[in-house]
């Protein structure tokens, strides 16, 4: 039997393991070129714990050592699967009864808000709120399939009477909306993977222009924790996968709750609004709910 892949590996043997020894391991897969390179030792360092933590997580992993852990990583980074890739890999695990496409997804989409309950931390999560009721205004950027995401959340923020707009050009074409970046100004960003030269561009102009920055994300927290005011950790389904977005969603929505919750009266009073004006073009009332 061919070994798991080394993100499935690690993740699937988050839930066992202990506090300090879950923080070693995240590291491993936020950071894999420090992983594949560095002694225990610099990478205990790097976590903040023992090089016996590190240890005793490798093992504790499955793999009989940092030798073995290397790699199985350097393995899977000189695959990097492409998105068919992982649609190939989605579709070996598919059986042909095509059931099993909906108790695949579903079982994903399920481990993947578990996770997220473990993840968001309360003052985390109460600090992101207060940051989007405290901005002059929000921006949210997101290329690829999060741009979908990221026009989503722009418009329920705008219907909730906050002014947002959503960043999703790439190359060139993201240098015309970047023109608007300024102090007093949110910025929500979705990026994975890798840092991207519009992502890298994107952080260099926020520092300059001091907006505030949070980041979603499932790999890059720990690189960039020290670029942006605050992490959110997100995940796309598994990494061998096709990327899912449940989580992702979800996160979106318990944010929008809760900032509806915070200023409730702002809320209901544009929503009420908003029927209006629908009530107005049609010619006739409009009894969507408000909420």
């Amino acid at each position: 039997m061919t070994p798991a892949p080394f993100a499935q590996r690690v993740t699937a043997g988050l839930e066992d393991l202990r506090p300090a020894e879950q923080r070693v391991a995240r590291f491993f897969l936020e950071n894999r070129e420090e992983t594949l390179m560095g002694a225990a030792a610099s990478l205990a360092e790097q976590v903040g714990t023992s090089d016996a933590t590190v240890i005793r997580t490798v093992k504790a992993l499955g793999f009989s050592g940092m030798e073995e852990l290397r790699r199985c990583l350097a393995d899977e980074m000189r695959r990097n699967p492409s998105p068919a890739d992982r649609l190939a890999r989605t579709l070996d695990e598919v059986s042909d009864d095509l059931i099993s496409a909906l108790d695949l997804t579903l079982d994903i989409h399920q481990k993947s808000l578990e996770r997220l309950r473990r993840d968001i931390q309360p003052d985390a999560f109460a600090s992101a709120v207060a940051h989007i009721v405290a901005a002059q205004r929000v921006l949210i950027f997101g290329i690829g399939p999060s741009s979908a995401m990221a026009r989503y959340f722009s418009v329920q923020l705008e219907r909730f009477g906050i002014e947002a707009s959503s960043l999703t050009q790439t190359g060139l074409l993201l240098a015309d909306q970047l023109l608007r970046l300024k102090e007093g100004d949110l910025l929500l960003i979705f990026a994975y993977g890798r840092i991207y030269p519009e992502l890298a561009t994107l952080l260099d102009q926020a520092a300059k222009r001091g907006a505030v920055t949070i980041l979603f994300s499932d790999t890059l927290g720990a690189k960039l924790r020290d670029q942006v005011d605050l992490v959110l950790a997100v995940q796309r389904g598994r990494t061998d996968l096709l990327s899912m977005h449940t989580a992702t969603l979800a996160l979106i929505e318990a944010l929008l709750v809760a900032v509806a919750k915070t200023q409730p009266d702002k809320t209901l009073a544009s929503l009420k609004l908003l029927n209006q004006l629908r009530a107005d073009l049609s010619g006739k009332r409009m009894d969507i709910p408000a909420t």
